[in-house]
This record gives C-alpha cells, sequence and structure tokens, in this order.
C-alpha cells in the first residue's frame, strides 16, 4: 500500500501537469496595417522615396503616426486603416513643411480615399479578435495638381502586413 500511494501520486501529477494550458501571451494579435509603396511613373519596377512625406487621416485630422513624419527617406509606409467605417480618407503630402508666418500645411496635397469590407478574425483566446479587410479599393479626386499620377491595389484583403497591398506611381 505504501508504494502504490506515490505511484498514484506521480500518475496524478503527471495528468495533471499536461493537462494545464500554455500561458495566454498574444504575439499575433494586432489588426494589420494598410502598406503601401511608392514607385517611379517613368520606371514602373523601380521603388521611389517621397521627399517629406506626412500623411494625416481626414476625419481624425490627426497625423499618422507609424511612420517618421516628414521623413525623406521613405519608399514604404504601413497606415492605419478604420475598423469602424468602410472607408478611410487620407490627405498624402508630399514636401510636406510648416508655413513660416501661419504655421499651415504646405506642400503638395492628394487625398486618397480608401474602400473595403471589414471582416474579424479570431486569432487566439489570448488575442481574442482582430480586424481584417476585403474588397479594397482607391480613389482620388482629379486634378491637374495631383502628385499622384497612377495607383493599383495589389493585393485586395489586408491580412497581415507583411505584404505590399497598394503601389502609388509618382
Amino acid at each position: 500500500m505504501k508504494k502504490i500511494i506515490p505511484i498514484l501520486l506521480i500518475i496524478f501529477m503527471v495528468i495533471y501537469v499536461s493537462s494545464c494550458e500554455k500561458d495566454d501571451i498574444c504575439v499575433d494579435g494586432d489588426t494589420p496595417l494598410l502598406v503601401v509603396r511608392f514607385y517611379d511613373i517613368n520606371d514602373t519596377t523601380a521603388s521611389k522615396d517621397v521627399p517629406s512625406l506626412r500623411i494625416k487621416e481626414v476625419i481624425l485630422n490627426s497625423t499618422v503616426n507609424t511612420f517618421i513624419d516628414r521623413a525623406s527617406n521613405l519608399d514604404s509606409i504601413g497606415i492605419p486603416i478604420r475598423s469602424d467605417a468602410t472607408t478611410t480618407s487620407f490627405a498624402f503630402i508630399t514636401n510636406s513643411a510648416d508655413d513660416a508666418d501661419t504655421g499651415e500645411e504646405t506642400g503638395n496635397i492628394d487625398t486618397l480615399t480608401f474602400s473595403y469590407t471589414t471582416r474579424e478574425a479570431f486569432i487566439s483566446r489570448a488575442c481574442g479578435f482582430v480586424m481584417n479587410f476585403d474588397g479594397l479599393s482607391v480613389t482620388l479626386p482629379e486634378s491637374a495638381n495631383n502628385w499622384v499620377q497612377d495607383i493599383k491595389v495589389v493585393q485586395g484583403s489586408v491580412e497581415n502586413s507583411n505584404n505590399v497591398h497598394v503601389k502609388i506611381f509618382y
């Protein structure tokens, strides 16, 4: 009987420990960013840096903070699109600066509107749900002053931030 109790305790401990779940740590639980890459209009295979790029979300009137504001060496960026709407409008500003007298934004401003449908995706118990975006399309009002000359949606579904979703040619 003295030998059976330790054996039963060991068996019980092995069963108890093996039935535990891993810690709930969320590694892949972020809603993906929309990845935009800029290309030379004359050589559509060559990426091109945008000088002093600033992007502002139009409705919230806030500068996007997922990349260095007004950096001069960006040929691709990741921007967050709204999960509480089916469109997000951004002011893409090249040669962005603040006017010395008025403090207002200067530069060439093009307003792009991204349209999409939202879809929740369950990641794990720790992460919960993230939002994915399907049916991506982009519109740019025509103007003689547009610095953006062409736009191509490369990937219509935004499920991760690893791939380019939209190509902008200028």
